[in-house]
């Protein structure tokens, strides 16, 4: 008798740990499965599905989505609010009890729906057995348990870390955080230092509010958390895809800054193929996911690829500042070297847009990497951060975007010694500086001349510089072919030229390659260098880029 009551007590401790779980659980939303797995009756034929909650768990989850999306509301209208209740004269120990009284009554009706959503889950197979897989997993993380726990689609801040940026570097180094190109602070005396310092007091404070608050969310809409809401279903079906189609593997990356950063590879290696053993690291715009972004670019073209979200950007955590998007680009890479197995030579960084910049800085860090492909990317963020702002507003712009968001593309570009391609969108609305319609304000064109008048300065004099920008200014294909033959190019005498330099001193950049010769040999090495370095691509700034425009860099 006393053993059948202990085995009733016991049952009924593990029946309400096992419902506790369920409350503070993770909200599933798919089930993938893989080749291998068996599927459950009814399902044949399907390689995933989405999760069928109970009618409680549904309902529950349905109320607290409501609850998260006011807060979400309320968060980012809270100045407004404040301000309207102050003038109202609402702010006072008065109207606060009340208030705190409603919003403590609220609390507690929200802890019981979330507890309501816990019993549903707990009435529920196919929760109770991924909750099973999940714990199975993180109490031991072998390559059984994280293959099993990879058909299912959950909150990601539950996944356990796949790999970390301390597991091959010195932990006591992540504090800094990876190295940064900083711009050079004007020189000045000691006494002129401290004086300055207190007269640009203000503007430093203006500053650093205005980068931590609706500066940067400007700068990555993809950070926004209602953003991700509205897009939720789209990044799910997106992942689904990559899963289910394509045999994706997500990963859980912890970077040096201690931010996790949402991975998805898909690996291709075993087609056999040049392609399929060559990587290429994706890095997404400002408002790009991989979940729908530039990656399926390289997949459609037989590659490895290897997709990452910037932090704040679906399951990755943390802000999207120059100095958080480099460390994760960094502890990214570690994990494609030292945990997928890929040499440096056999990566391809490829970047759409503000995503430039996390792949120059990769090019600079690591120039070991085969190429660099930049499509609708810029030099700097400063002039574009101008053209939208006041002009009155234009040094606290300036102090800001240097400061604090000083995304220097073409100076980390210049620091890379291999493969580049430039694609430019000749439609572009978006790294313009004044519309689509000039062609010549596309900052693209300057990212171009940067990186050409470093490698090959002694081409790239007045002279040069005017042909190419008399070739970039072309409004199509057609004019831009007649600009080219117009001054007799000669592809062959222009590549003989380079191999004979390179032949001769197989130099690093800059190339004196051109100091003796005519000003017609110049300009016909300045357009044909161009031409491989840059190629045209009729659209706007947000058409996905098809796999027939992705093309390997030019090599001499």
């Amino acid at each position: 008798m006393f053993s059948a009551g202990f085995r009733s007590r016991c049952s009924g401790s593990m029946a309400g740990w096992m419902w506790l779980r369920c409350v503070l659980g993770p909200h599933l939303q798919r089930i993938h499965r893989s080749p291998d797995h068996s599927q459950p009756e009814g399902r044949a034929g399907r390689r995933g599905w989405t999760y069928q909650p109970g009618s409680l768990e549904k309902h529950a989850d349905s109320i607290l989505g409501w609850a998260s999306v006011l807060w979400s509301l309320s968060y980012y209208s809270s100045p407004l609010l404040l301000c309207y209740l102050y003038r109202k004269g609402y702010i006072c120990s008065s109207k606060l009890v009340p208030v705190s009284q409603y919003v403590g009554t609220v609390l507690v009706c929200l802890l019981g729906v979330a507890c309501l959503r816990g019993w549903g889950r707990w009435k529920n197979s196919e929760y109770l057995q991924f909750l099973t897989v999940l714990e199975e997993t993180k109490n031991n993380h072998t390559q059984a348990n994280k293959k099993k726990l990879r058909c299912y689609d959950f909150d990601f801040s539950h996944w356990p870390a796949d790999f970390s940026w301390t597991e091959v570097n010195n932990p006591k180094l992540s504090k800094a955080g990876v190295s940064l190109l900083k711009p050079e602070p004007r020189l000045r005396g000691a006494a002129d230092g401290v004086l300055n310092s207190v007269r640009t007091l203000p503007c430093h404070i203006i500053s650093f509010l205005i980068a931590h608050s609706f500066g940067r969310r400007m700068l990555y809409p993809g950070s926004v958390g209602l953003l991700q809401k509205a897009m939720r279903q789209m990044l799910q079906q997106g992942q689904a895809k990559l899963i289910e189609e394509f045999d994706g593997q997500r990963n859980k990356l912890i970077a040096c800054d201690g931010n996790e950063i949402d991975t998805m590879f898909v690996d291709r290696r075993r087609d056999g193929g040049r392609k399929g053993k060559t990587l290429v690291i994706c890095c997404e715009g400002n408002a790009g996911f991989y979940e729908v972004g530039c990656m399926n670019t390289p997949l459609e073209g037989g590659y490895s690829v290897l997709g990452w979200n910037h932090p704040g950007f679906g399951g990755s955590t943390g802000v999207p500042f120059p100095q958080n998007e480099a460390n994760a680009m960094d502890v990214v890479i570690q994990f494609a070297i030292h945990k997928l197995g890929f040499q440096l030579n056999d990566i391809v960084v490829y970047a759409w847009s503000i995503g430039g910049f996390t792949a120059s800085w990769a090019a600079m860090s690591y120039p070991e990497i085969q190429s660099l492909v930049l499509d609708a990317s810029f030099d700097d963020l400063l002039p574009l951060a101008l053209k939208v702002m006041p002009d009155s507003w234009r040094p606290l712009v300036q102090h800001t975007v240097r400061q604090y968001m000083n995304l220097n593309n073409a100076e980390q570009l210049i620091k890379y010694q291999g493969p580049v391609l430039l694609i430019r969108r000749t439609r572009d609305e978006i790294i313009t500086t004044t519309g689509p319609e000039d062609i010549m304000s596309n900052r693209g064109n300057n990212l171009l001349l940067k990186l050409l008048q470093f490698r090959y300065p002694k081409i790239m004099t007045d002279e040069g510089v005017r042909v190419v920008r008399q070739w970039l200014g072309a409004s199509d294909h057609l004019e831009e072919a007649s600009v080219y033959s117009g001054y007799e190019v000669d592809d062959d005498w222009c590549v003989s030229v380079l191999q004979s330099y390179q032949a001769d001193r197989d130099v690093l950049f800059p190339w004196s390659v051109g100091e003796d010769m005519t000003l017609e040999g110049r300009r016909q090495l300045a357009l044909f260098l161009a031409r491989k370095y840059m190629r045209n691509f009729e659209t706007t700034h947000c058409t996905a880029l098809p796999a027939s425009e992705f093309h390997s860099p030019w090599r001499l």
